[in-house]
């Protein structure tokens, strides 16, 4: 009986707590009065986010690359003796410019002048020779035809003037030989250019070949500049050639500037001659080789420089700002377009370069969308937005590979 009345007990009080939690909605609702329920009802909605946007247009656009390299010597030319001797003077002060055929160096020339002379007695005497040989011939011709002499005599005749003209031919050869070893006693420049440190002084011995040159003649107008460039960036760079994706006025050199080590752009133009068929297996890239000129000698071989190499022009680039493209969780580049109703549209973007401060679109976006700029970090996919328009910033030349993966 006890537990029955227990039971009866709760259930009452169960009873009156539900009856209790219905009632306090009511009066809940009763405790609002008039001027509250008007209150909430006048509340603005949340006013939409201001944001700046670029409308993205098609537009010709310049690329170029950046690239390091080195400068390399047009010419360089190690002099050396082509006979022995003492040297008697040199002709020329170090760090000179000299001109192809320019007097550097004067060996000692009498042993070759003698020489020379004794080799012209030796074809004087060889021409002395022929000439009686020939006198003999001449006279026994009519005289084999009268039978008053042999025909033996006259055949030894002929083969005796034959062998005096071989003579001369030889004497003169030597004649030629001491000629020209009395022209190498002055030791000229192969090529026009600037002179390094002199290797021997006056008085020193110096022999034919000899494998310390005597002076090193540089040709630093025009110069070259050895440039790298990776494979990969090359292969893309000839698709789009050969695509029509990039155009260029002329399709076998490209044109290229320099940027010095301190920085400043290189007041002359040069262009890129050609590439390397080899790519390099540490690096992974290919050398390119330009020319500039180089009037001034400003340029020097063994100088660290960067060459802008204009790869051509595209025509129909879909430019959008870097600030602009965001990345998802997952790294890929995105970004924020606001449609015609004003709301916010996020796009999964695939980009192919970077060129200035823009990101070069291959898909994602499409002409007249118009991007978010400014105000990214305040919206989420779904907001209402209002949008002001913005200049997007121009293209510059200078086109790097992009490293989104995208």
């Amino acid at each position: 009986m006890p537990d029955l009345a227990y039971r009866r007990r709760f259930r009452r009080r169960a009873t009156v707590a539900l009856a209790l939690l219905g009632v306090l909605p009511l009066l809940s609702a009763c405790d609002d009065g008039p001027g509250q329920t008007a209150a909430r009802a006048a509340t603005p909605p949340p006013r939409p986010v201001e944001v700046t946007v670029v409308t993205l247009r098609r537009q010709p656009t310049p690329v170029s690359t950046v690239l390091p390299g080195r400068t390399t010597a047009y010419r360089v030319a190690e002099v050396r003796p082509q006979v022995g001797g003492v040297l008697r003077e040199r002709l020329f002060t170090e760090g000179q410019e000299v001109t192809a055929g320019q007097p550097l160096f004067r060996i000692d020339p009498a042993p070759f002048q003698a020489a020379l002379e004794t080799a012209e007695a030796a074809l004087a005497r060889a021409k002395a020779t022929a000439d009686q040989a020939e006198t003999t011939v001449n006279r026994y011709r009519p005289l084999v035809r009268a039978r008053a002499v042999s025909q033996q005599d006259f055949d030894a005749a002929e083969a005796a003037l034959r062998q005096t003209q071989a003579d001369v031919a030889s004497a003169q050869a030597a004649v030629d030989t001491a000629r020209i070893n009395l022209g190498y006693t002055v030791v000229n420049s192969p090529i026009a250019g600037r002179t390094g440190r002199a290797s021997v002084t006056v008085g020193a011995l110096v022999t034919a070949s000899q494998a310390n040159a005597l002076v090193t003649v540089t040709q630093l107008n025009p110069i070259y500049v050895d440039v790298t460039q990776p494979s990969a960036a090359l292969l893309r760079q000839r698709r789009d050639i050969a695509e029509g994706v990039l155009k260029r006025e002329t399709t076998d050199r490209a044109v290229a500037t320099l940027l010095l080590e301190d920085g400043t752009e290189y007041a002359h133009r040069g262009e890129i001659q050609f590439s390397e068929v080899i790519v390099d297996q540490g690096t992974g890239s290919v050398t390119l080789r330009a020319v500039f000129p180089n009037p001034d000698g400003l340029l020097m071989p063994g100088m660290f420089v960067r060459a802008r190499v204009e790869e051509g022009v595209i025509d129909q680039a879909l430019l959008v700002p870097q600030q602009a493209v965001q990345r998802t969780p997952r790294g890929e580049p995105m970004a924020y377009v606001v449609n015609a109703e004003g709301v916010v549209e996020q796009r999964i973007l695939r980009t192919s370069r970077a060129i200035g401060t823009n990101w070069l679109v291959a898909s994602g976006l499409n002409p007249g969308d118009r991007v978010v700029m400014e105000g990214v970090l305040r919206i989420r996919p779904g907001a209402k937005v209002t949008a002001t328009e913005a200049t997007a910033p121009a293209a510059t030349a200078e086109a790097t590979p992009a490293r989104n993966g995208g």
